[in-house]
């Protein structure tokens, strides 16, 4: 999955070592969204992500994540797992809508029938 916002808001680095003797660390930070109705995702990053994709408050980002849920005493908690975090540069224009590349030898299509009577705007 795949979402793109702005930082705004980097938690305090947790680090620890597993039950395997592994270390371990883990960055969290919060995503607002910007859409008309913005949203709030809080997101993670773990491991070695946690250093490939250093994130600051104010940068905009396209997130790709994973979503997972785990059980723990009866209750569920789900978290949102980031896998890779591409910047992105707000003055870049928006992609423009797919239009298919003309095929060399191609005939064009028709211009648009006029109406042989003026006055009317039926094209048939």
């Amino acid at each position: 999955m795949e979402i793109t916002g702005k930082i705004i808001l980097a938690l305090p680095e947790q680090s620890g070592v597993s039950k395997a003797g592994n270390s371990w660390k883990k960055k969290e930070y919060v995503l607002e969204t910007q859409e008309t109705y913005p949203k709030k995702v809080h997101f993670d990053l773990f491991g070695d992500k946690a250093d490939k994709y250093p994130l600051s408050v104010g940068q905009t980002v396209r997130l790709s994540f994973d979503i997972e849920s785990r059980e723990y005493n009866g209750r569920w908690f789900t978290s949102i797992r980031g896998w890779q975090a591409e910047p992105v540069d707000a003055a870049a224009p928006t992609a423009a809508p797919f239009e298919p590349a003309a095929t060399p030898g191609a005939v064009p299509p028709p211009p648009a029938m006029q109406p042989s009577d003026p006055n009317e705007d039926l094209p048939f």
